[in-house]
């Protein structure tokens, strides 16, 4: 069973080139090695399979049984704890995805807007008049607080300003490449290990979150934790204390950083396209949400904010030619699944006219990954996004401040805006 070919330097290379230049670093390696292609990363002893074909992807997720590859529990369990739905599998997950499900879709999320919408409209009220400002930085400061309110659900403005404060600490921490590349060495070479400063911190925060807990068994709210505090697995066993922190922490890192990052990102490629700009302002002032949901569903394809969701085969996988055998790591490179120019005609453009003329098939759009692991939070965080674009533009005008795109660059597993998205923006 022999794997597909890819690049031949050394992991400790590829590994720098993954960290420093995602984007070069994929499209070199489609380039030379097509669809399918292995690549070797420090710390791991096997190479990772990346695909980018939607019917290999398809392939890839229609096996429920496959797990998850290490890394991700291994830079993950010590911010989100062991029992976060990212890091369990099997029935365990099953178990906790339909426990966590109901809050994220229909009438309840939607009750949520006016949450997101207040947020929004209060910080944009503090942006800069006619002077350039770095946007991603306010959307993380966004996202936060519509967590800290709507899924946290906390009232107490003193405890919601030291959390912010903590969570907002705790996630900086681990965005760093520098970091990434820490742990990955000290997997491969032994030593301290460089996540272990971070459990003080989290520890700070699980007392705190132990307060709110207790405070919703004696009197729930129509916050997501009341609903986690409520809910009961088939044989009417609640969550414990340890596991809704767990969760808690999970959905503050699945839905802060991506939902801020795919703002920064939309901004970034709004600004560089005026026409469209143009055609989104006119659509939010007369209603019309059909063009907004095509923007951002263009630009979560052309800007994708997680850029890999894979797993690790339980049983032997037949794609492009090739069998991989039981327990290889392989994972869709979702960039380049989202450029491909059979799929998406002029793939480098954007233009979210595309999106209303029918969505793609399932697997040619995957920023939220896929099958039984598709992120939970995708249409709260599509929600969030739509919100944001309206209450922006219905109050600025925005503008670029320099005439180059944002270069992307790593934020712990995400692909974020390196200068931050600097925009100018005006009063309408």
């Amino acid at each position: 069973m022999q794997l597909p070919s890819g690049p031949t330097q050394p992991p400790i290379v590829q590994t720098l080139q993954w960290l420093l230049r995602p984007i070069s670093f994929l499209e070199s390696c489609r380039r030379r090695f097509g669809d399918t292609f292995s690549v070797r990363f420090l710390g791991f002893q096997t190479p990772m399979v990346m695909l980018s074909d939607p019917e290999a992807i398809r392939a890839l997720y229609a096996n429920s049984e496959h797990g998850l590859p290490p890394g991700r529990t291994l830079a993950l369990r010590p911010i989100l704890g062991a029992r976060s739905l990212l890091l369990l599998e099997g029935r365990d997950h099953l178990a906790r995805r339909r426990l966590m499900l109901p809050p994220f879709h229909g009438e309840r999320m939607r009750a949520y807007e006016e949450t997101v919408r207040d947020i929004v409209a209060r910080d944009v009220a503090t942006w800069p008049e006619g002077e350039p400002f770095a946007l991603h930085p306010r959307m993380q400061g966004v996202t936060l607080e519509v967590i800290l309110r709507a899924v946290f659900g906390v009232t107490d403005e003193a405890r919601r300003e030291r959390l912010a404060g903590l969570l907002g600490g705790l996630l900086a921490d681990t965005a760093s490449a520098r970091l990434q590349f820490g742990v990955l060495l000290s997997r491969r070479f032994g030593g301290p290990d460089p996540l272990a400063p971070l459990q003080a911190r989290r520890g700070e925060i699980d007392t705190l979150l132990d307060v709110e807990i207790a405070e919703r068994r004696a009197d729930p709210r129509e916050d997501i934790l009341s609903m986690l505090v409520g809910a009961r697995f088939e044989g009417g066993a609640p969550l414990d204390d340890a596991e809704i922190r767990d969760q808690l922490m999970t959905l503050l890192l699945a839905g802060h950083e991506t939902t801020a990052t795919g703002l920064a990102w939309t901004f970034d490629l709004l600004v560089r396209h005026p026409a469209v700009l143009e055609r989104l302002v006119s659509a939010i002032d007369a209603g019309e949400p059909a063009y907004v949901r095509a923007v951002v569903a263009e630009s979560l394809r052309l800007r994708p904010v997680v850029p890999l969701a894979g797993r690790r085969l339980a049983a032997p996988l037949a794609i492009d030619g090739y069998e991989l055998p039981a327990g290889t790591d392989v994972t869709p490179a979702i960039w380049l699944a989202h450029t491909r120019a059979d799929r998406y005609p002029e793939p480098f453009a954007f233009r979210p006219e595309r999106f209303l003329d029918g969505a793609p098939s399932t697997f040619a759009w995957i920023p939220f990954g896929g099958a039984v692991r598709r992120c939970i939070g995708a249409a709260f965080a599509e929600m969030e996004m739509r919100v944001a674009l309206a209450e922006i533009l219905q109050r600025k005008t925005v503008g670029a401040v320099s005439g180059s795109a944002e270069r992307v660059a790593r934020r712990n597993v995400t692909f974020s805006p390196a200068g931050g998205t600097r925009l100018i923006a005006r009063s309408r």
